[in-house]
């Protein structure tokens, strides 16, 4: 296949320029202490500073990888998929979460919402970022609502955020990683006093698991 056509096959979504795959258990959200298989994709250009998988910013050093493929692994490790990055919407999620659904397998995202929600989700984390604000449409339909908090800023952003997302879209605040000393007790005292909010962790971590 030349490159004009791995070009083509990946803006159709055919192709998708894979990370990393694994299974393991969801550290954060909703979803926090169940297992999954987790897809990861190449490419985002939120450009976090905080980010700490910058490896897969780049998705020209990530194999195109055929969904068939992708699929195959995924069914006999799960029924529930995972889908991140990266920024996971820069691709056509269509014919990937099509052929997910043809196994019944459930489908997650986790996404900053900054590129236009394609796909078919049981499931939608939206983790807005300052850098690249989320397109408005994926507010009315995002389940969770999950800012990294790594300064007070943060706070102000993550009210911003939340009157923006739907009414059922449940709230978390989740310290960064690298801060999270500072952070924690200042999250946690913000949750009492605003019980709308919920504490999400980066449980996984802790587990010291993928």
């Amino acid at each position: 296949m030349n490159s004009s056509d791995i070009n083509i096959k990946i803006n159709e979504g055919i192709l998708l320029p894979l990370m990393e795959a694994f299974y393991t258990i969801q550290g954060e959200g909703f979803y926090k202490g169940s297992a999954a298989y987790f897809i990861r994709l190449g490419g985002c250009d939120v450009g976090c500073h905080w980010c700490d998988v910058k490896e897969s910013w780049d998705p020209e050093i990530h194999p195109p990888t055929n969904i068939e493929n992708i699929v195959n692994d995924a069914k006999s490790n799960s029924n529930t998929v995972v889908v991140t990055g990266g920024e996971p919407l820069m691709w056509n999620m269509f014919p990937l979460t099509r052929l997910l659904n043809e196994y019944k397998i459930k489908t997650h995202i986790e996404t900053s919402g900054a590129y236009k929600l394609t796909g078919d989700w049981d499931w939608i984390c939206l983790s807005p970022k300052k850098n690249k604000n989320p397109l408005n449409e994926i507010y009315n339909k995002a389940n969770e609502l999950k800012v990294i908090v790594y300064n007070l800023n943060d706070l102000e952003f993550a009210e911003n955020e939340a009157q923006k997302v739907n009414t059922d879209c449940i709230l978390y605040l989740q310290p960064e990683w690298s801060n999270r000393d500072k952070m924690m007790p200042i999250i946690v005292d913000y949750v009492m006093k605003n019980t709308k909010w919920k504490v999400s962790l980066q449980t996984h971590k802790y587990l010291n698991i993928p």
